[in-house]
């Protein structure tokens, strides 16, 4: 299976979360993080909005030891695309709506002007020295032809992407799209962006992953309008642990690096968020731990460490007496029934406890 490029739109999505306003420095930050983390792509912004978005993109994009290309968002119009180039962005995002919804409702123009528009604007970002992409806005709520006509239109383009804008499809219309896109259109020059409105887009963009697209837009912790984006973090431990794809970042420094960039944006998650909750790798059951005190994949689908994290079995009033007899065989006591109850009173007086200071007090029981 092919390596997807990663591009992540934290930045941008992120910052337009009501009540949120994310600082130049913040920014700057959190993209340094993704760019240590290897991403490829980084939408930093949509300079015309204003200054904020605007230095945002020119500060990443001019820092020599940022490797990632930096990506500034557009509309296909003039204006927008000037302001991306005099950020110095390396690459320039191009985005037309081409739905009948959006067309009518949004841009009050007909889908041929749509695409004019669209030729037009990718030409001035070439002219001025960027390389264009292409967002195709409701794509995932357009007609198949009137798609394979946008790539037909912009032949030149490295990556046109696929925004499933309003988060209404599921991995079952994924497929039947870029199924019926793939007879007509290199998929590897299509990207994927997906909204978890209905609580899929990780799964979608795993599905995507499935017929060789080229991109996929991800954000740290799903953090983007509504309901957020495909979650870095998931797609890429779904990916490789999984798909057996890992989609040319440090997949060490996942859980790290994710980290880092909430706390340079003042972010938090909840305690029980897929791969970075901090109750995603606990472990009280006492049939769970004592299982993962012999082996840890027992229950696991994933060892946290692969990924920078860290797993923790609490042992206390829960743990049952195959955990107690496990703990002891660990601190190398012989597990007579005797010690396994004491074990069992001492966890249930003193737990919860980790698994370090739980051996210790099964070692106790050797006296």
């Amino acid at each position: 299976m092919a390596t997807p490029t990663l591009c992540d739109v934290t930045l941008r999505e992120g910052d337009q979360m009501p009540g949120r306003s994310y600082g130049i420095e913040q920014r700057v930050a959190a993209g340094r993080a993704l760019d240590d983390l290897g991403v490829e792509l980084i939408q930093a912004g949509f300079p015309v909005t204003g200054e904020s978005d605007r230095e945002t993109v020119r500060r990443l994009a001019c820092d020599a030891d940022v490797k990632a290309r930096i990506v500034a968002l557009a509309r296909a119009v003039a204006g927008d695309v000037d302001a991306a180039l005099t950020a110095e962005a390396d690459v320039i995002e191009v985005m037309v709506p081409v739905s009948d919804l959006q067309l009518g409702h949004v841009l009050d123009e007909s889908r041929e002007t749509a695409f004019e528009m669209l030729v037009a604007a990718v030409e001035r970002v070439r002219d001025g020295g960027a390389t264009p992409h292409v967002t195709l806005v409701d794509a995932f709520r357009t007609e198949p032809s009137a798609l394979i006509e946008a790539f037909e239109r912009v032949p030149d383009v490295p990556t046109v992407s696929l925004a499933d804008t309003v988060g209404a499809r599921t991995p079952h219309t994924v497929h039947e799209l870029l199924s019926a896109l793939g007879a007509s259109v290199d998929l590897s020059r299509a990207g994927v962006h997906f909204h978890d409105d209905l609580g899929v887009a990780t799964a979608n963009a795993l599905a995507a992953c499935d017929h060789g697209v080229g991109r996929i837009d991800v954000s740290v912790a799903s953090l983007g309008e509504r309901a957020g984006n495909a979650a870095l973090e998931e797609v890429v431990v779904a990916g490789t642990t999984d798909l057996g794809v890992e989609f040319g970042v440090d997949t060490e420094r996942v859980i790290p690096a994710c980290t880092a960039v909430l706390d340079e944006l003042d972010e938090s998650v909840e305690p029980r968020k897929a791969v970075l909750g901090r109750e995603v790798t606990e472990h009280e059951s006492g049939i769970h731990t004592a299982a993962m005190v012999r082996e840890p994949a027992t229950f696991e689908p994933f060892a946290p460490a692969d990924f920078g994290g860290g797993r923790r079995l609490l042992f206390g009033e829960g743990t049952g007496r195959g955990g107690a007899r496990a703990l002891l065989e660990r601190a190398g006591v012989e597990p007579t029934d005797e010690r396994v109850s004491g074990l069992l009173d001492a966890l249930a007086e003193r737990g919860p406890v980790d698994a370090e200071a739980a051996i210790d007090l099964a070692e106790s029981r050797a006296e």
